[in-house]
């Protein structure tokens, strides 16, 4: 699974909605992709497929080979910001958050999210993929590719960040890591967009407390 590193940052890279300060906006459309019918998966419809995950309690990402796992703790918090799965073509982050029955709040994030890189002077790229909307954006030389997904009563999000000279790979990545995640959303009522909460399996919260005692000392 790899080795598990731990991140510390003052503000979230990827909230909802994203900002961040690039280069100049576009309106390029890409070719819409092949649909694919399976995954994520909510708990309830999950595959026994064998496939090693790393179990956050809201959500269980694969961890292809090759890649490791990354903890971005809050300081402000004291807890966990995100889990990032770092892979050759980029860094992958996974989040699920509480949504509406009637589903579609992919596309109301989508817009949103569209709107404040433009209004950033983002390079942005829109399109069609897999599971319908996804979006490109350049900041300097870092590629970024979003996709979501909307299921029962949640919604998945996924980015991957990496180099330009790297995204022509990286969609495919991304899209490989959210295909095989599973969400457990919980019975628990939550305002619409809340973050599903994360948490560490034992040995990588153990890590980390290592690492903490050892920087102590």
């Amino acid at each position: 699974m790899g080795i598990f590193g731990r991140k510390r940052r003052s503000g979230g890279r990827h909230a909802m909605p994203e900002r961040a300060a690039v280069a100049e906006a576009e309106d390029d459309y890409e070719e819409p992709a092949p649909a694919v019918t399976e995954g994520p998966f909510d708990v309830a419809d999950a595959p026994e497929d064998g496939i090693p995950r790393i179990d956050l309690g809201s959500v269980q990402v694969p961890v292809p080979d090759g890649s490791q796992v990354q903890v971005e703790m809050d300081p402000a918090a004291g807890g966990v910001r995100a889990v990032h799965v770092v892979t050759p073509h980029g860094q992958v982050t996974v989040s699920a958050y509480a949504a509406p029955k009637s589903g579609g709040l992919w596309a109301e994030v989508g817009d949103e999210l569209t709107a404040q890189l433009r209004a950033d002077g983002a390079k942005v790229s829109p399109g069609e993929g897999e599971w319908g909307f996804e979006l490109s954006a350049l900041i300097g030389d870092v590629a970024l590719r979003f996709v979501g997904v909307d299921g029962p009563r949640w919604m998945l999000r996924g980015v991957i960040a990496g180099p330009q000279s790297l995204a022509a790979d990286a969609p495919a990545t991304l899209r490989e890591i959210v295909r095989g995640t599973v969400v457990v959303r919980g019975d628990a009522p939550m305002p619409v967009r809340t973050p599903l909460p994360i948490t560490l399996p034992e040995a990588v919260a153990q890590h980390i407390a290592e690492q903490q005692a050892q920087q102590q000392a």
